[in-house]
């Protein structure tokens, strides 16, 4: 039930930390799996080896927020695999100068930074790779599993990341609203999902949590460990098992929720 033996999966944003454990825990379940990322070289990296594991793996140059780049790498991926079977939205991130600081107040933050944080999680993250590659699981009628990847801050605006918050609060409407929309529009086999991390160590956000000279908690990640029950930080192979169920047929009956993998962070009022 679990096993995901014949299906093809596209993980955007492949190569970045959640991404890359992403895509190889989908490969360990039997998928054949294309990796695209912005960098050419990573996702080729990955994808041999993936590959040299002896599961079928390509690696793909695209960006996420450009429908043309899209398009081309649909085409070329329906090329190389046939038909897409699962969808992983894993590209988004954080912007510095989009972010609150002691020294930098809301009003100071610069709008194209704040513009490019919402186009990168929301465009770029959910809604563009969804018109692209569901229109095609939406003509097999086998369907398909579209799985975006939403934030903690979606249930609970975290402060300092004003458009970070509000970019992955949309993802996870959005999500809602395209499995909705699919299901009455006639392609009830087309399921969306997301995942919401707790807080997992990345690049885009290790600036917020160590302290670049010393390497110990910001006073906000202790906060975040003080709150989190499991006291530490997620490890990305924390998301496969979520992510496997939602892309295998243990789930064909789940579309429009967003699974919290937090360590209980959500559940945890404080006292």
């Amino acid at each position: 039930m679990f096993s995901l033996a014949g299906k093809n999966a596209v993980v955007l944003g492949g190569a970045g930390v959640l991404g890359s454990a992403i895509a190889r825990g989908l490969s360990e379940s039997g998928a054949a799996v294309a990796v695209a990322s912005l960098s050419d070289s990573r996702a080729r990296a990955l994808a041999s080896s993936l590959a040299g594991g002896g599961a079928k793996a390509i690696g793909y140059q695209a960006d996420a927020t450009d429908d043309v780049s899209l398009r081309n790498l649909a085409r070329q991926i329906e090329q190389d695999f046939g038909m897409v079977d699962v969808l992983v939205n894993a590209v988004g991130g954080n912007r510095q100068d989009a972010t609150c600081s002691e020294t930098t107040s809301f009003f100071e933050l610069a709008p194209d930074a704040l513009r490019s944080v919402v186009d990168l999680n929301l465009f770029g993250g959910a809604i563009l790779p969804a018109q692209v590659f569901g229109r095609a699981m939406a003509a097999n009628p086998a369907g398909g599993s579209i799985i975006n990847i939403s934030s903690m801050c979606a249930f609970r605006p975290l402060t300092r990341i004003a458009g970070y918050s509000a970019a992955k609060a949309a993802v996870s409407n959005f999500t809602q609203w395209l499995a909705v929309y699919l299901a009455q529009s006639g392609y009830p086999n087309v399921r969306v999902n997301a995942i919401a991390p707790g807080f997992f160590l990345t690049e885009q956000n290790r600036f917020l949590l160590i302290e670049k000279e010393s390497g110990a908690l910001t006073e906000r990640g202790q906060a975040i460990l003080k709150h989190t029950p499991m006291g530490r930080f997620g490890n990305p192979k924390d998301l496969i098992g979520t992510v496997v169920w939602l892309a295998s047929d243990a789930s064909k009956f789940v579309t429009g929720i967003v699974v919290p993998i937090d360590g209980g962070f959500s559940a945890y009022a404080g006292v």
